[in-house]
């Protein structure tokens, strides 16, 4: 048979176990002799840790300990960097708990271990912790001033620079007829999931293991990080991946608590749970976003590009901590987007203050990167008169220019280069279902008290991040196939879309393919995980080999039992033959094969957003009357899934766009503790969202032929609804240069508008 699963839309298998509440999510484990972890977090920014009394709290009927730094011997442990572990790093790395100093609100300095969440929240408050306080770093323009230091050793807030270079950009600014300056900047937001994080542990003292349960994203890196942390062999630690609500780049990299529980298991020999209440979740887990921009562009009086150049500055938080490092990275690498730039010259700095750390939220980089360069094109496209989807169409890269190489970044010496794809047709397929010549019509109209406008931004997204990810098929009792595989879920559709690559590759009806199991450590050898959009394009290239693997072992197995050559053998649905002989796929139960795909470069889909928006300007407040997405993924397994990836992706862009901001004030202190002060989109607030998924280019890297497809819905959202505001008060002069686009700071443009028009 001749199966076509790939490419064909099929509802996740995944969703009706969920939808019917029998998912088991890491709150649902239990065990006999449970203890409760709660954490006590600084509430000081900034100060010398000079005492924790527990004395009093460990009186408390119900408390079983208390653990501090004392606790541990030596230095607490260090959390190091996953990605981008550069030695100048290392000064500024997070330990598991607070010794010495505090440097954000929320750092752990002490966690209680007690029979119920209530008991140990109580206990909390009869701990008592001085701390000499120092003077706050409450943003990057302070940390610059170095006048109050972070890390003493370094003996500088800023922890690196990122420089990222292409051609000659300061011989193009001195040539160039048209040259334009900006100052731009993105809020600070974060990948918020359905809930909270979790971790649990048991210590098995007789066979000195340790179990881990509420892995997530990236188990096995995790595992190699506590092994080394808690001095036991890797082989003795197993981290059980549950059910997640989303991951979305946040969840799974591994935190303080991430060693404290384990080592409050095997402290204690009794199991142990931690589950963050949302305030902590606000406050503990990654941050994002924070970055602002001073730009140059250079441009030819046609608006064709020649240079970018200009600084940014990232607000990184207390530490630097797993892949912290990789937003302010990417928006040096891909400030140039999907446009032909051929000078480049961008430092990114990254600077420490006295606030939550930050990583990776789906579109690290890219979603500040796209905001910045869109924003740019549609004020230099207006001041030189020229329009904005001209502008775009004679700068987009074509499919005769691919590969097109990127700037290349230093320290790093990260040198990449786009795969594939016609850039100006997914700009074109867009303004087709948009009907860009119809709602043009509306721009800056007044209609019944509110201004009407229209966004339109291109975008690249990257994807596929090896170096290497892993699979296993096994043959289960009733002649049924499973897959194991590496990388995580976090909500993708995984046991979906494997299914289907492995179906195709064995030419088995889905239903033989009866499990797809992932992110456990006991189900394959190794595994990378679930980040970078790289699950389909790395995972499903493992299956693939790990299919050809199996069935070459299959072969030579059922060739001994039927008396045959390996080659004569054929697998049909429930039985092998060669022949006229046969024999049932289940007398094979436990043949099993793994298989692995090693890759050293990136897959780029990209494509286009149109935005059609009202805005009532006495109010602030943003309508989307229709938005249009088109994406070219490289080869889409799943067009039904991939849909709800974007539209997904979408939405939090939106929500980053125009709601989401985590504040704090000028002394470090959190304010936006609860989601009634940070405000996320629901239901009914983007309702009328239209996604388009293309796959005219495949990608050459992988034998799949497919690129990652899970952050472009996210990645122009910015800077689409910045350009569709600025179209529709127009009447204002309003340009905004900074997300989110809150109602209060809509207001204020139009009010200096109006101010300006008065004069």
């Amino acid at each position: 048979m001749k199966n076509t699963f790939i490419g064909t839309p099929m509802e996740r298998r995944e969703d009706l176990r969920l939808l019917r509440g029998r998912g088991e999510y890491v709150d649902d484990v239990a065990m006999p002799g449970l203890l409760y972890a709660v954490v006590l977090r600084s509430s000081v920014a900034h100060g010398r840790l000079i005492s924790i009394d527990a004395a009093a709290a460990l009186k408390r009927p119900g408390v079983h300990a208390v653990i501090t730094a004392a606790d541990m011997p030596g230095s607490p442990p260090i959390v190091p960097m996953r990605l981008q572990p550069l030695p100048e790093f290392k000064p500024f790395e997070q330990p598991v708990i607070a010794h010495e100093k505090v440097r954000y609100v929320g750092e752990p300095v002490a966690v209680v271990l007690a029979d119920s969440v209530a008991i140990g929240e109580d206990a909390l408050d009869f701990i008592e912790v001085k701390i000499d306080e120092l003077p706050p770093v409450a943003d990057w323009t302070v940390a610059q001033q170095n006048k109050s230091i972070l890390f003493e050793k370094p003996g500088t807030n800023r922890s690196l620079v990122f420089e990222s270079r292409k051609g000659d950009a300061d011989a193009a600014f001195a040539k160039a007829p048209y040259v334009r300056r900006e100052r731009l900047r993105t809020g600070r937001h974060y990948g918020l999931t359905m809930e909270p994080r979790g971790v649990m542990a048991t210590w098995d003292e007789g066979k000195g293991k340790l179990t881990v349960y509420g892995a997530a994203k990236v188990p096995f890196f995790n595992r190699r990080i506590l092994s080394a942390q808690i001095g036991l062999p890797v082989e003795q630690i197993e981290m059980i991946e549950n059910d997640v609500g989303g991951g979305y780049g946040a969840r799974g990299e591994f935190y303080p608590e991430d060693f404290l529980i384990p080592f409050a298991a095997r402290h204690v020999r009794r199991p142990v749970k931690w589950i963050e209440d949302r305030r902590e979740n606000l406050m503990a887990m990654n941050h994002a976003r924070e970055e602002e921009a001073i730009l140059e562009v250079a441009c030819e009086r046609d608006g064709t590009l020649i240079a970018i150049r200009g600084e940014v500055h990232t607000d990184m938080g207390a530490y630097m901590r797993t892949n912290g490092a990789v937003g302010a990275r990417n928006v040096s690498q891909f400030m140039a987007g999907p446009y032909r730039v051929p000078h480049v010259k961008i430092d990114s700095s990254l600077w420490m203050t006295n606030k939550t750390p930050v990583g990776t939220y789906r579109g690290p980089g890219r979603f500040e990167a796209n905001f910045f360069l869109e924003r740019m094109i549609d004020l230099i496209a207006a001041d030189l008169g020229v329009d904005r989807i001209e502008f775009r169409r004679k700068n987009l890269i074509t499919a005769k220019e691919q590969p097109y190489p990127v700037a290349t970044v230093q320290p790093t010496n990260a040198v990449d280069e786009y795969d594939s794809g016609d850039y100006p047709a997914a700009l074109e397929r867009t303004l087709k279902e948009f009907d860009w010549p119809r709602v043009s019509k509306l721009q800056g109209k007044l209609i019944d008290g509110k201004y009407h406008g229209a966004g339109i931004v291109c975008f690249i997204e990257g994807g596929a991040a090896g170096p290497k990810e892993s699979a296993r098929l096994e043959v289960n009792d009733d002649g049924t196939i499973s897959v194991y595989m590496g990388t995580s879920s976090v909500g993708q559709g995984v046991e979906t879309v494997f299914a289907q690559i492995a179906a195709d590759a064995l030419e088995l009806p889905i239903e033989r393919i009866r499990h797809v199991y992932h992110g456990s450590t006991a189900y394959v050898s190794d595994g990378y995980g679930a980040y970078h959009s790289r699950s389909t394009v790395m995972g499903g290239s493992a299956v693939l080999d790990a299919t050809s693997n199996f069935m070459t072992a299959l072969r030579e197995a059922a060739g001994k039992k039927l008396g045959c050559a390996p080659g004569d053998v054929k697998l049909d649905i429930d039985k092998v033959t060669a022949g006229a002989k046969s024999i049932l796929l289940k007398e094979f139960a436990g043949l099993t094969a793994e298989g692995a795909f090693l890759n050293k470069k990136h897959t780029y889909s990209y494509g286009a957003h149109a935005a059609h928006i009202t805005v009532d300007p006495r109010i602030g407040r943003i309508e989307i009357i229709d938005y249009v997405v088109v994406q070219d993924v490289g080869r889409a397994v799943n067009p039904l899934t991939l849909r709800g990836q974007v539209i997904g992706s979408l939405v939090q862009g939106l929500g980053g766009a125009v709601l989401e901001d985590l504040k704090y004030d000028e002394n470090g202190q959190f304010l936006t503790g609860s989601l009634a002060d940070y405000l996320l989109p629901t239901a009914t607030d983007f309702p009328n969202l239209r996604c388009f998924v293309t796959d005219d280019y495949p990608s050459p890297i992988n034998p799949l032929g497919a690129k990652g497809a899970g952050e472009g819905g996210i990645i122009a959202a910015g800077g689409c609804m910045a350009n569709a505001v600025a179209n529709a008060l127009q009447s204002f002069g309003a340009q905004p240069r900074q997300l989110p686009l809150s109602p209060g700071y809509i207001w204020e443009l139009v009010q200096s508008g109006e101010r300006k028009a008065a004069e």
